[in-house]
């Protein structure tokens, strides 16, 4: 309970808006003695507390009728027809499903009239569907111009890791979809490249904790879904925006001697246009940006102690220059009212320019042992394909959607090396070219049911990667020549699920299966010093499971698990050590297995007028925990970081969402995360450059993070939101993480009759969040301390046509 208690203590800011439901509610109007279809017969729709009209149509000539854009709640379903008693039925309108099948209602051709029945059920104040929390990108003043991995930092439940990569709930295990799909953008395994996709691209962000089988089986904290921007309005429409700023405002830690300096007041550019026309059947979109960033990328200060008493410092100081081009675009067709068919493509090239140095000191700093200089020139091109066909059936939200992607990723990474020692200087560099080619095919169907809907589909998946890395060396190189070579990726997934959501007036269900064959081989060229050909293969099940009881208008209590994987991505085993740090080296590992994970959730969720409290304890259970191992050889300081399977590890915890209107002027957000975090003893043989063994005892500890959010509603079109974020330190499966906090601050105005919006924000306002680490190996332990650029002003203007 002591723990629990300093939870709610921690202060997180979380900001987003959660979006409404709107539901389609359909069925057949027939004589109840003939059975003949009826047309023309009036249907409406009221309220089921005071009888207030809210829709109504007629039914078409073969009986049918649609009643769109319904708020989930209590309603009376009220007919007419000359010559027919008035009919009227109560209904539930849920939050689980957009469309309702309410099947045959037969009318009599003689008078008789039904007795109302007056049903009680939930009407979601919180607005959150079952499988995900949506989050607009327009709403979040503070990191407004900035990167998607920046705005994602300031969402309820998710952080940023030490490594750049996004959390949920403690993991890192995230599978990040961009408009509902994989794409190498941002990987098809673990995330890629969030820091570099700009966030004025993206319309919302979806959070998805506990999905459901539709979604690949990939990541075991959850989902998180980029949606980009596309309007089907008619006519000419778009918006066009323009952000600049500047960052690294001063300087955290100087550096080391001897060595370049750090960027300071680094630019930032980011010119937006998005815009779309609508003419009848066909309707054009595009979207485009431009990123422009210097960044200190990286200033990590390393003390690396060895159990013979040597002490190494170092200095990792990274100034990077990248300019990102993204466009997508493309052309829906409204063949007719039950065919439609979509084809998009986009594109994107990530130029970086990294300058590094790295020097390296003996324990009192009074001699510079060695000095590691470096130029990273790589060039990222994405190229994706997609086309989709939508059959929509006579009955509403009967769909089929077929749907073919193609995605090409190519990676052009060339480093050059200056390395400068006492005695002399070598020049070493490697050119890598890694070329991911990922076709897709997906079937899927939908049938609605009167109380909730049926889900069903298909997905078969060919991945292959080939890979060449050319290692060049100088005099006397550190370069390990015989690691580089060819390797070949490849892999085939196909797919099936079955999906089925029922809901009444006090219970909602959703349970799914989903089956996957997979088949991965890595192909090492024989050369290779160390590592050799491997794969491996299985067909596993992944059902969920989601039961929630209404206990009424304003409580539910809610039950979900499900089981999903983390199979290692070709960067994580990929044969080729980087030496981008010349001293901490990172290989991957053909021999790594996919992660299992069993997840346990208990949500509880209450509302009232002007704000919401969710809560909910959950339990993680992972085997063949995928982490990085640190490890050495006899004779050699050099450490190796490898991937690696690390055995059991646990995590159980407690996360509270509690949302509070104040009148209408201000909204506060408090998000509070924590957990207890256990990792079991493993041992492990790492092979590179020879084989070794590290064990480890178990670890435990209770960490957590906090989100404390305030938007603010002023006078004269004015918005203010703050947003401060503590994470508590945290254990890796060789050491520990230490606490982590910071405050962004924003202010936008609209302008121009609401169709202009000017924003400045600030992020780490204090420029207080660094990262801090501890890792402890046989014969040496190290503590790192990164300074790297966190504060960022930023100005812009956006204008809606």
């Amino acid at each position: 309970m002591k723990r629990i208690g300093s939870l709610f203590l921690l202060v997180i800011l979380s900001t987003g808006t959660y979006a409404q439901i709107k539901v389609a509610v359909s069925g057949v109007v027939k004589d109840h003695v003939s059975s003949v279809a009826l047309p023309y017969v009036n249907v409406i729709l009221k309220t089921g507390t005071d009888s207030t009209f809210v829709a109504g149509t007629v039914t078409t000539e073969d009986g049918r009728y649609t009643i769109n854009g319904i708020t989930p709640g209590n309603y009376v379903l009220e007919t007419s027809y000359v010559g027919y008693a008035p009919h009227k039925q109560s209904l539930l309108v849920g939050k689980l499903s957009e469309f309702l099948d309410l099947g045959m209602l037969s009318i009599e051709p003689i008078t008789t009239m039904l007795q109302e029945i007056t049903v009680s059920g939930t009407k979601d104040e919180v607005a959150e569907t079952l499988e995900k929390k949506t989050f607009s990108i327009a709403d979040n003043i503070n990191q407004s111009g900035g990167s998607l991995l920046q705005v994602m930092q300031n969402l309820p439940g998710v952080t940023i890791s030490e490594e750049g990569t996004v959390k949920l709930r403690g993991s890192d295990k995230v599978a990040v979809l961009v408009d509902g799909k994989q794409t190498a953008l941002t990987g098809f395994g673990n995330q890629r490249a969030l820091d570099n996709i700009p966030a004025s691209a993206i319309e919302r962000i979806e959070v998805i904790n506990n999905p459901s089988s539709k979604y690949d089986a990939n990541g075991n904290a959850g989902i998180i879904n980029i949606v980009y921007k596309k309007e089907v309005k008619e006519g000419f429409n778009g918006k066009v925006g323009f952000t600049g700023g500047l960052g690294a405002l001063w300087e955290k830690r100087e550096n080391y001697p001897t060595i370049r300096p750090q960027y300071s007041n680094t630019p930032k550019i980011n010119p937006s246009v998005s815009v779309n026309y609508r003419k009848k059947k066909i309707n054009l979109f595009l979207q485009a940006d431009d990123l422009y960033t210097k960044t200190l990328n990286k200033n990590e200060f390393v003390d690396r102690f060895y159990d013979n008493g040597d002490i190494v410092r170092q200095q990792t100081k990274r100034n990077r220059t990248t300019n990102i081009v993204t466009a997508k675009g493309g052309f829906d067709w409204y063949v007719n009212n039950n065919n439609t068919l979509t084809v998009s493509g986009l594109f994107s090239s990530e130029k970086i320019l990294d300058r590094g140095d790295e020097p390296f000191f003996n324990g009192d700093l009074s001699e510079r042992q060695r000095l590691w200089q470096f130029l990273e020139d790589e060039l990222k091109t994405t190229v994706t394909a997609m086309a989709a066909w939508q059959h929509k059936f006579k009955q509403p939200g009967r769909s089929l959607n077929v749907g073919v992607n193609y995605t090409f990723h190519r990676e052009d990474e060339k480093y050059f090396f200056t390395n400068i020692l006492p005695t002399y200087t070598g020049l070493d560099s490697f050119k890598l070219l890694s070329d991911e080619h990922v076709a897709d095919f997906t079937v899927d169907y939908v049938q609605p049911l009167r109380y909730g809907r049926f889900e069903t589909g298909l997905k078969f998946r060919n991945r292959f990667i080939p890979t060449n890395m050319q290692f060049i060396p100088g005099l006397n190189s550190p370069l390990d020549v015989s690691a580089g070579g060819w390797a070949d990726y490849s892999e085939v997934i196909p797919a099936a699920y079955g999906n089925y959501v029922f809901e009444n007036q006090r219970f909602e269900i959703e349970a799914g299966l989903r089956v996957e064959y997979v088949d991965i081989y890595y192909k090492v060229n024989p050369d290779h010093s160390t590592y050799k050909s491997d794969g491996y293969n299985y067909t596993q099940p992944f059902p969920n499971l989601r039961f929630a009881v209404k206990l009424d208008n304003n409580n539910t209590l809610s039950l979900f698990y499900n089981r999903r994987v983390d199979r290692p991505n070709e960067v994580d085993i990929r044969i080729f050590p980087k030496y981008d740090d010349a001293e901490i080296i990172k290989v991957g590992n053909p021999g790594l297995r996919p992660q299992f994970t069993n997840t346990v959730e208990v949500g509880y969720k209450t509302s009232w007028s002007d704000g919401y409290l969710y809560s909910s304890l959950y339990h993680k259970s992972m085997d063949a925990t995928i982490t990085r191992i640190a490890s050495t050889v006899p004779g050699s300081d050099l450490i190796y970081n490898i991937f690696q399977n690390a055995g059991h590890s646990y995590t159980s915890g407690i996360e509270i969402i509690l949302s509070q209107n104040v009148g209408k002027w201000a909204v506060f957000n408090l998000n509070l995360n924590g957990y207890q975090n256990i990792v079991e003893a493993f041992q492990v043989v790492n092979k590179y450059p020879q084989e070794n063994t590290f064990a480890a005892e178990r670890q435990e500890i209770f960490s957590g993070n906090m989100k404390l959010n305030g938007l603010f509603h002023l006078p004269r079109k004015y918005d203010v939101q703050f947003t401060s974020v503590y994470s508590a330190p945290d254990i890796v499966p060789q050491g520990k993480t230490y606490s982590r906090f910071y405050v962004d601050l924003g202010i936008k105005k609209s302008i121009q009759s609401g169709k202009g919006e000017v924003f400045l924000n600030a992020s780490d306002i204090g420029n207080t969040l660094r990262i801090k680490k501890e890792v402890q190996g046989a014969g040496f332990h190290y503590v790192s301390k990164d300074y790297y650029e966190t504060q960022v002003v930023r100005l812009g203007y956006t204008y809606k046509f």
